[in-house]
């Protein structure tokens, strides 16, 4: 329970980046919400990936870049079915606000995250 109580708490965090970035992005740029949201999902998994390997699960004992490999492959995964869900929700309801898919579509992947990191990325 500690361990999902950490990977909770470090997807808060992951939440709270991909959210202020896409937040800013859109106030900021011209990007759009699709474009935004990509770049937002890039800047919260390299967030999550050294606050997981430093807080919930612990270095997994590989090389760096074998972990990082593992942890993109789980995490690019996990964020096309965010991003999917995401997209829908914005194609389906023009006037949900991005940040309201954004929640909708991270509650979706938050069980393929856990099982794949703690199963493929940082299983001992």
């Amino acid at each position: 329970m500690k361990t999902l109580f950490r990977f909770a708490l470090v997807g808060g965090l992951g939440f709270l980046v991909d959210a202020g970035v896409l937040q800013l992005l859109l106030s900021l740029t011209h990007l759009g919400p699709f474009f935004a949201r990509a770049v937002a999902i890039a800047a919260a998994m390299l967030v999550t990936w050294q606050c997981n390997r430093l807080f919930t699960f612990g270095a997994s004992g590989r090389g760096l870049v074998s972990e990082g490999v593992r942890y993109g492959s789980v995490g690019i995964a996990s964020a096309c079915v965010n991003y999917a869900v995401y997209s829908a929700l914005i194609l389906a309801i023009p006037s949900l606000p991005p940040v309201a898919a954004l929640v909708l579509a991270s509650a979706s992947a938050l069980s393929l995250s856990f099982l794949g990191y703690s199963r493929v990325v940082f299983r001992s």
